[in-house]
């Protein structure tokens, strides 16, 4: 009988038909049941391999192939018809299977790792949701979010009042402060352009994001036009030497504008001394940007936000959620203590078509024009769901026992033959060498060193294909190939840091 319905109800179609251009109009297209049942079956999927299995320290960390290979695994081509859902559920279990679990408790390869499950939820809503942030018209819950969000991330830099917003990534974040700086400076820029104006000189440590470098070369600054400023064994710069930096560039005729202090660097985990800094900056009217990408979670911590300590005296800061506090990438915040308007007048195009100002509500929820983006994603809402999930509490105890955990690792490390420290960390970057006993009584020439960075990338290929965990290396300052280990995950345990120094000495024993 509903066969004989369906029959019926596709002749009626076909018979009242509007054609344009040989398309037929009536009706949708897409089959969404078929789509329904295709989202059902995939979330079974990303349920029973990606969520059940995030802390299982059985599972691979990943299943290394080379890149000709995994190209040839995965089917990357894209044909003229369509594929079953059979085959796309499939291609789905493969992407799943050879991409690096980073909520593994033993991925501890970059500054962000784990899985949290109410940001996740906020990420399946907002996907779902496909909201963009710009009017308060198509986003009105997510730019009350966003709004609430910033001012309390506001009040715990310090400020009694301030503005906003979230970007896509901690260097955009700093590319706005710059630019934004800049602006501060001299006004005209934004109209009349570069031409006519001093040349424009900036600050940051040796140890800064490279992001600073790129976005002075986006701006039109010119790399050159960074002073980087010498940082102490630590990797904390000196003030002394900003000082230097800053006479000796009014001294060449240039026109210095911003200093960019670091909070948790991205090797060593140093934290900048911002009042020292903040006094040359108020000192020489420059504009203080903190970066605060990596270390700025300290502050929700009563035990360890004095890491930061000066940090209400910037001018701007960028801060990234989704790093220690596990807000899901991305989640990155560039806060400013200016209330007048600034980002806005910065940025602001004032596009007709979306910023009327006629509009029935109250216009200044619109707050779309202070971005240089105009679809911008409601990163703050994974960063809210969680924070209501945990409050402030739960991401206390969070940092607290990263750093703990950061802690025991380092003393394990000076109990055991082989491993030796770069330096005492302050954050959870816990940087070392592993030396093989084959090295272990070699006299401190340059061939031990030499032979020395050669460890680090053959225990690295040797994890990797394994699949045991993941871990970082570098060379640094002058200094050979070592570990960079970072603690973030709640997952992760005492017993991870246990088997991460067992398994580098198990990895490494032949060499």
């Amino acid at each position: 009988m509903e066969v004989g319905i369906c029959k019926q109800e596709m002749l009626q179609k076909k018979k009242n038909a509007v054609l344009v251009d040989g398309v037929i109009l009536n009706g949708p297209i897409m089959d969404s049941k078929a789509g329904e049942k295709f989202v059902e079956e995939a979330c079974k999927i990303i349920m029973e391999e990606v969520i059940r299995k995030a802390d299982d320290v059985t599972e691979k960390v990943c299943e290394w192939q080379a890149p000709e290979t995994l190209k040839q695994i995965l089917d990357l081509e894209m044909r003229d018809t369509g594929e079953s859902h059979q085959k796309l559920l499939q291609l789905c279990r493969d992407v799943i299977q050879y991409s690096v679990k980073t909520s593994h408790p033993r991925f501890f390869n970059q500054l962000y790792a784990g899985i949290d499950y109410y940001s996740l939820v906020a990420r399946f809503i907002t996907e779902a949701l496909n909201p963009s942030v710009y009017t308060y018209e198509v986003s009105p819950v997510f730019l009350l979010v966003e709004e609430a969000v910033i001012k309390k991330m506001i009040e715990f830099i310090g400020w009694e009042e301030g503005d906003g917003l979230f970007n896509p990534g901690g260097s955009v974040s700093n590319m706005y402060a710059m630019n934004l700086a800049r602006y501060k400076f001299c006004p005209e820029i934004k109209e009349k352009g570069l031409s006519g104006l001093p040349r424009l000189v900036l600050f940051a440590s040796e140890e800064c994001h490279y992001s600073m470098k790129k976005a002075a070369s986006f701006l039109g600054i010119g790399t050159e036009n960074v002073y980087f400023i010498k940082t102490d064994e630590r990797g904390k710069m000196v003030p002394e030497e900003l000082e230097k930096q800053v006479q000796r560039a009014r001294k060449e005729g240039s026109a210095p504008f911003l200093v960019c202090a670091t909070a948790g660097t991205t090797v060593l985990g140093a934290f900048d001394p911002l009042d020292s800094i903040a006094d040359i900056c108020e000192k020489h009217g420059l504009w203080l940007h903190v970066d605060a990408s990596w270390g700025g979670s300290a502050l929700v911590s009563r035990k360890h936000r004095r890491l930061l300590h000066g940090i209400h005296r910037a001018d701007s800061v960028a801060w990234n959620p989704h790093k220690m506090l596990l807000a899901g990438i991305q989640c990155c915040a560039l806060l400013v203590k200016d209330n007048s308007g600034l980002l806005k007048k910065c940025y602001s195009a004032k596009a007709a078509y979306l910023f009327q100002q006629d509009k029935f509500y109250d216009v200044s929820y619109d707050t779309g024009d202070k971005s240089i983006q105009c679809s911008r994603r409601p990163d703050a809402f994974k960063f809210w769901l969680m924070w209501k999930a945990l409050g402030t509490t739960g991401l206390e105890e969070r940092v607290n026992r990263a750093l703990a955990l950061a802690r025991y690792l380092v003393e394990e490390i000076k109990k055991r033959e082989g491993f030796q420290l770069l330096l005492e960390p302050e954050y959870a970057n816990v940087c070392f060498w592993y030396i093989p006993p084959s090295l272990r009584k070699m006299e401190d020439r340059p061939e031990f060193w030499q032979k020395l960075h050669q460890v680090a990338p053959i225990i690295k290929e040797r994890m990797m294909k394994k699949g045991s965990m993941m871990l970082g290396y570098q060379p640094h300052q002058g200094k050979v190939n070592f570990f960079r280990q970072v603690v973030i995950s709640p997952q992760v345990s005492r017993e991870d840091m246990d088997f991460l120094l067992d398994e580098i000495e198990l990895l490494a024993k032949d060499l």
